[in-house]
């Protein structure tokens, strides 16, 4: 090394040597920060080969902090050579700049990681059994915003600014912030706990039967929840609400239930119990009907114009669209087992019983 200072110094001369020094350092530096993102790119490769959904996070979000250290170390290396050889007073910056920078690259790194991890969490892509989306990104948020409050109180505390009196401060200021903004904060709270009881999610059909809600959920917030009613409206409710209504999430439901009452003429009584069975039968063979669940019919009522029977079954999908033309289906075919027996679809009738000459005389004689 001697020898090559001696070199440099009769090459270039003593009072030259420091800018070839500074060429030398900033050169490495950017050297080794190419070598680091070559080996980075083979590391990612061999990573993507793995089901592992972290290791392909951690690769990718050292990356750019990496990098960006060996860059911003270099480069403070070489400022230091020249602030040394200058005798300029920017020389005491330099250590603090260093650590700001390893503050700032490690949040940076924390970040990248959580969102490439919320990534691949939702993703069937790296995970064969994904996470709701909704929990992850509110996860993910909070622990991002954890790592940028952490990350500016040690830069505060490293620049010499006491944290403790901030944080004193923020206790009380947050007890007075919570009396002036309850209503606020209930919302918030509301929408924590939609986010970990995950009663709906975003996709989700909605309804209440407490309130006139009902909607394709679009979007959870902090404060509000946006839903989309079928009238394609957005509506929008503060999350405070869903704590005090029931809410139904028909999108979870395992079948769609088909309960009907049909009725035949009084005269058709001798074929009411053929048509029970072979409506019966029709539905046990029908390929949209789970034969798993439920299912009833049976002869029901005398009714003031017919004799009624009920079908109480359910489908196998629980799309509404579909699910209307298998109920179409079923009703069709049931007409057709009532009219092969002869039998007819009863409608409100009313009967007069009109009194023969005969009648009156004998009531009168009578």
């Amino acid at each position: 090394m001697n020898n090559f200072q001696k070199w440099l110094v009769d090459l270039t001369g003593e009072e030259s040597l420091w800018i070839i020094e500074l060429f030398l350092i900033v050169l490495v530096a950017l050297s080794l920060g190419y070598i680091l993102n070559r080996v980075i790119d083979r590391l990612e490769a061999h990573a993507a080969k793995t089901k592992t959904v972290w290791d392909d996070a951690f690769i990718e979000a050292c990356r750019k902090p990496l990098v960006w250290l060996v860059w911003i170390l270099g480069i403070n290396f070489a400022a230091a050579v020249a602030a040394e050889r200058m005798e300029s007073p920017m020389l005491g910056l330099i250590d603090p700049v260093n650590r700001l920078a390893i503050i700032v690259l490690g949040a940076l790194f924390l970040n990248n990681f959580i969102k490439r991890a919320e990534r691949n969490l939702i993703s069937p892509e790296f995970i064969s059994d994904p996470v709701d989306p909704t929990t992850v990104r509110v996860v993910a948020k909070l622990l991002r915003v954890s790592v940028i409050i952490t990350a500016v109180l040690i830069a505060m505390q490293l620049f010499g600014y006491s944290i403790s009196g901030l944080l004193a401060f923020g206790g009380i200021g947050g007890i007075a912030v919570g009396f002036a903004a309850k209503d606020l904060l209930a919302n918030f709270f509301g929408g924590l706990m939609i986010y970990l009881d995950r009663p709906f999610s975003v996709g989700d059909w909605i309804r209440s039967p407490d309130k006139e809600i009902e909607g394709t959920v679009e979007d959870v917030g902090w404060r509000l929840t946006r839903i989309r009613t079928f009238d394609k409206r957005p509506l929008y409710i503060p999350n405070a609400v869903f704590a005090n209504i029931s809410v139904e999430n028909p999108s979870r439901m395992t079948n769609r239930r088909i309960y009907e009452t049909v009725g035949i003429r009084y005269s058709d009584l001798t074929a009411m119990g053929t048509v029970v069975d072979q409506v019966t039968e029709m539905l046990l063979q029908h390929d949209d009907i789970d034969n798993n669940q439920t299912m009833i019919v049976n002869f029901n009522k005398f009714s003031s114009s017919s004799l009624d029977f009920f079908i109480y079954t359910f489908t196998k999908t629980t799309d509404w669209v579909a699910y209307h033309k298998i109920k179409q289906d079923v009703l069709l075919q049931v007409a057709g087992v009532i009219e092969a027996n002869g039998a007819e679809i009863a409608f409100p009738t009313s009967t007069v019983h009109l009194e023969t000459h005969e009648q009156l005389s004998l009531e009168k004689s009578q």
